[in-house]
């Protein structure tokens, strides 16, 4: 089990990172979710809050963004349906966009955008799930993009590819957005955004331990 839990510590420290700094400013800043609440009641704040969560959750690929936190968001800020529509809109444009450029430009920019060793992870998932891959690795982070650049390399068709990854999005969307729904309608934003910081974190941790263990079956 120790081979499986070792690779995934470096993982929740970058995941974990956010969470210390952002309770600290909740600490220090009593009340701010009532500020942000209260620009985000015009209708010109809350197009460009949905540009941005959108745009933000588009660039996933390429950067570390903390998709949880902003489905999450999404829900608090937009309702259950429009908050899952934004969330499921930004997180498949970066499963899209992803795909795309792995499947146009190959090993080049697939290498730029992760390790070997997380390519390899992947393709060695890949081979044991096939496309659930897809389904399975959509909440977790790194495992989640490296599957998507590996599928791409390796020229997955589009219709293999996209009802996976696209349903998979709107059931997470649904979900997070669902628990910001609820936060805000109790008050509970900063809590609700530091589970969903760490969400991912026990993500991993599930994913890792159910492929112990059905190695360890099989």
């Amino acid at each position: 089990m120790r081979e499986y839990l070792r690779p995934m510590l470096p993982m929740l420290a970058v995941l974990l990172i956010p969470i210390v700094p952002f309770l600290l400013f909740a600490w220090l800043y009593p009340g701010w979710e009532d500020q942000v609440a209260k620009w985000g009641q015009t209708n010109q704040s809350q197009w460009w809050t949905a540009i941005i969560i959108i745009g933000l959750l588009a660039s996933d690929i390429f950067l570390l963004i903390p998709s949880s936190v902003l489905c999450t968001a999404a829900g608090w800020q937009f309702g259950l349906l429009l908050g899952t529509l934004i969330a499921w809109t930004g997180t498949s444009l970066g499963a899209v966009i992803g795909f795309a450029v792995a499947k146009r430009i190959g090993t080049p920019i697939v290498s730029w955008l992760t390790t070997p060793k997380e390519l390899a992870r992947a393709g060695e998932l890949t081979r044991q799930f096939g496309p659930w891959l897809l389904v399975i690795a959509r909440g977790i982070p790194v495992v989640a993009e490296a599957s998507v650049l590996f599928v791409g390399l390796h020229q997955m068709p589009w219709r293999t590819f996209l009802p996976p990854v696209l349903f998979s999005n709107l059931v997470l969307a649904f979900l997070y957005a669902a628990f910001g729904r609820v936060a805000e309608q109790f008050q509970l934003l900063p809590l609700a955004i530091g589970v969903s910081i760490g969400a991912p974190v026990l993500m991993i941790a599930a994913f890792r331990l159910w492929l112990w263990m059905r190695n360890r079956e099989s």
